[in-house]
Order: C-alpha cells, then sequence, then structure tokens
C-alpha cells in the first residue's frame, strides 16, 4: 500500500523569536517547545535569477557573503533582504536542529528534533561550492563559528570525495582555459606589435641625398 504523504501546515503563530545571538548577528529563539518534524516558516523574499542575484551582490566586495539569498531552484534566488521575514534570522550551524525543505519553488524551515523553548534554531546553510574557494575562503570568508563539537569550520557545504573529484576536474578545466586565454592574449598583443613596427617602417620618409 502507498504511502501517503501529508503536506505540513505552517503554524498560526511563529513559534520562534527573534533577538541578539552569540553565534552571529541575530538569531531565531524558540518561544515553545518545537515538535519533531514540525513546520516552523517560510523563507520569503523578493524573487530574483541568479544573473540578477550576481549583478545585485559580490560575496568578495568588502569581504563579506550574503546569508540572506537562498537557491530556490536552478533559476531562482530568494533574496530576504529584500521583502523578507523573520526566517532570515536563522543561523547556520554544522550541529543543525531545523533543515530547510524546498517545495515546488518555496522554502520551508522544518524541525528535525524536538526543541526547547529558550533554544536557538538552527539549519546547516550548506552553501554551494563551485571550485574557485581558496583555504583563506574556507575559513574566512565563509568561516563558521558554530562552536559545535563536529564544527567543520566553514558554511560551505562539506566535501565528499565524489564531490572533490568533480571540483578539481573543473579547476583543472578552468585553470586550462585560463592559460589558454593568456596565451592567445599573448600571441594577439605581439602580433599587433610586429604589425604596427612594420607600418612604421614602411611610412618612414627616406632623407634626400644633396
Amino acid at each position: 500500500m502507498a504511502r501517503r504523504t501529508v503536506k505540513k501546515q505552517l503554524p498560526l503563530d511563529q513559534p520562534f523569536v527573534v533577538r541578539k545571538s552569540r553565534i552571529a548577528g541575530k538569531g531565531a529563539f524558540a518561544n515553545r517547545t518545537i515538535k519533531k518534524g514540525e513546520r516552523l516558516i517560510e523563507y520569503l523574499g523578493e524573487r530574483l535569477t541568479h544573473a540578477q542575484s550576481d549583478a545585485r551582490y559580490d560575496d568578495h566586495a568588502g569581504g563579506a557573503h550574503h546569508t540572506f539569498l537562498f537557491n530556490a531552484n536552478p533559476s531562482t534566488v530568494i533574496d530576504a533582504y529584500v521583502g523578507g521575514n523573520d526566517a532570515r534570522f536563522i543561523n547556520h550551524s554544522c550541529a543543525p536542529n531545523c533543515e530547510s525543505e524546498i517545495e515546488r519553488g518555496r522554502v520551508f524551515v522544518d524541525a528535525i528534533k524536538q526543541i526547547r523553548k529558550g533554544d536557538e534554531l538552527f539549519y546547516d546553510y550548506a552553501y554551494g561550492r563551485d571550485g574557485t574557494e581558496t583555504p583563506e575562503d574556507e575559513t574566512g570568508l565563509y568561516g563558521c563559528c558554530c562552536g559545535s563539537r563536529n564544527c567543520r569550520g566553514s558554511i560551505l557545504e562539506e566535501v565528499t570525495k565524489a564531490k572533490k573529484a568533480r571540483l578539481e576536474v573543473g579547476a583543472r578545466r578552468r585553470a586550462d582555459q585560463e592559460e589558454r586565454a593568456a596565451a592567445r592574449a599573448a600571441y594577439t598583443a605581439k602580433a599587433k606589435k610586429k604589425s604596427k613596427s612594420k607600418t612604421k617602417k614602411n611610412t618612414t620618409k627616406t632623407k634626400k641625398r644633396r
């Protein structure tokens, strides 16, 4: 017999309050006991394309990343900085008590264990990697300060062996492309310089003998 999927309902009253966090800035804290599996809130904000998001924010400008952005699907990013709600204040932890769930382009936060009143809510941000991250980015720009015993030191996604292999292949491919582009640019610059020198030589006037 097929199992029926029970659609989770959002609570009538928000089960957490926002106040200062020891982890980072503001955080979300349970204002009552929260049951395992309970749906807490929908992540809201302006919906952008990835290109619009990249144009609006630069993670490396000013040495800060933007944690209010959430990838809803391959074509949509939710910017909670614009029109967002309190879901944007739920901090990252490598030992989370919540998780994000994406359903038809909508993002929700659910409890994955029972949470006591007063406890801070966390989920693992697990930022996607593209292979361009440096060791300095890992613990600097994307560093984690959750303080959990199994903290991996970064809010970037954990790298499996398979993922690491794919990232290394991608990095080598980009390095080859950059090397070829640099070689083409050097060849073009040399050809232009040679052409300019030849033109100058041909147009130089010859002095007349008296």
